[in-house]
Formats: structure tokens, sequence, C-alpha cells
């Protein structure tokens, strides 16, 4: 014969409510404790079960004289189902709120996104000329002995690259300094943007 499964943890907590419902009476914790068993629940978990639902404000305890006495009507239990369920309708309604605002940024963010397609020649622009900037710095190390004047028209085309690239890496963290001003609760959705375009934590001035 198998033996007899004992109650869950609510099951308790239902069986003890059912006391003070049927009976709509006051009780000390130790004629509770000698009800429960009754009702399936032992004596020693008596105690917790009735704390879990004073915690949970569905049986309310008073000290009267030196004795603490407990008591639940009906509809003290349908007070607080009414009032979680306002709260989580309340909850509710601000999480939607929340979404509509969310999605509203993200649509504005799509929106300052339109010239994509720009941001994307304007980095392939600087790429070529960081890479112009390298070829003619070490075309500079070879020829640094050779014709003065050449020299020097290499000099002024590196200074010019140079310059180039810092213009454009400028003007990349203006954009972006801008973006963090205006949206300064979209950085993540920045971020994420920055480095779909390639922009990454390791652009800077070259020196």
């Amino acid at each position: 014969m198998s033996k007899k499964r004992g109650l869950s943890l609510e099951e308790k907590r239902e069986q003890i409510l059912q006391i003070f419902y049927v009976s709509q009476d006051f009780f000390l914790l130790r004629e509770l404790e000698k009800l429960g068993p009754k009702k399936g629940v032992i004596t020693q978990s008596v105690k917790d079960v009735v704390q879990s639902l004073v915690d949970d404000d569905l049986v309310m305890k008073d000290k009267i004289g030196s004795s603490i006495y407990f008591w639940s009507l009906p509809s003290c239990a349908g007070n607080q189902l009414r009032n979680a369920h306002c709260k989580l309708e309340s909850d509710l309604a601000s999480s939607k709120k929340r979404l509509a605002e969310l999605l509203e940024q993200r649509d504005s963010l799509k929106k300052g996104r339109e010239e994509s397609d720009e941001r994307e020649v304007a980095l392939d622009e600087l790429k070529a000329i960081e890479q112009t900037h390298k070829t003619l710095k070490d075309e500079l190390g070879l020829y640094a002995d050779n014709d003065p004047a050449a020299l020097e028209a290499m000099k002024n085309a590196t200074e010019i690259a140079h310059s180039a690239a810092n213009r454009w890496t400028d003007n990349i963290f203006t954009v972006q300094h801008w973006c963090s001003s205006n949206f300064p609760e979209a950085k993540e959705q920045l971020e994420h943007m920055y480095k779909e375009v390639g922009i990454t934590d390791s652009l800077d001035y070259l020196e």
C-alpha cells in the first residue's frame, strides 16, 4: 500500500484559511495547532503556515493583553485579491506606456540613420586616406636620402593626408557627441549602430 502524500505548502495554507472562514472566529496559536491536524496539517507546521499567511496579509493578528490572536474573514482575502489585481493592472499600464516610449525612441533612431550610406562612404574614404598616409610615411623613410625637392613634396602630401584623416576622425567624434547628447537614453543602441558601420573604440586621431 502506497504511503499517503503529504500536503504541499499551498494546500496547508488553504486548509488553515478554511478554519478561519468556516468559524469566522478568533484563535490563539495553540488552538490552531490543535485544529490543524484535523485538516491534514501537522502541529509542528501550523506556526510556519500561519506566519506565511500573516506575511501575505491573508490572516490578521493582534495582541490583546498578553495573548496574540489570529483571525481572517473571506472578505479580507477578497480585499487582498482586489488590491493585488489593481496593482497588477497599474503595473501593466506602466509597462505598456514604457513600451510605447521605447518603440517611439527606436523609430526616432531609425530616422536618424537614414543617411547611413553616406556614413559608410565617409568611413571608406577615411580608411583610404589612412592607408595613403601609411604608404607615404613608409616611402618617406625609403627616400630619406634622395632628392630634397621630392622629399619635400612627399612630406607635404603626407601632412595633407594626415590632416584629412584627423579631420574625418573629428567629424565622426562630433557626430557621436551629438547623438549621445540628444539620445542619452539610447546609449546601447548607438554603440551597436557604431559597431555596425565600423566605428570602434580604437578609432583615434593620427599622431
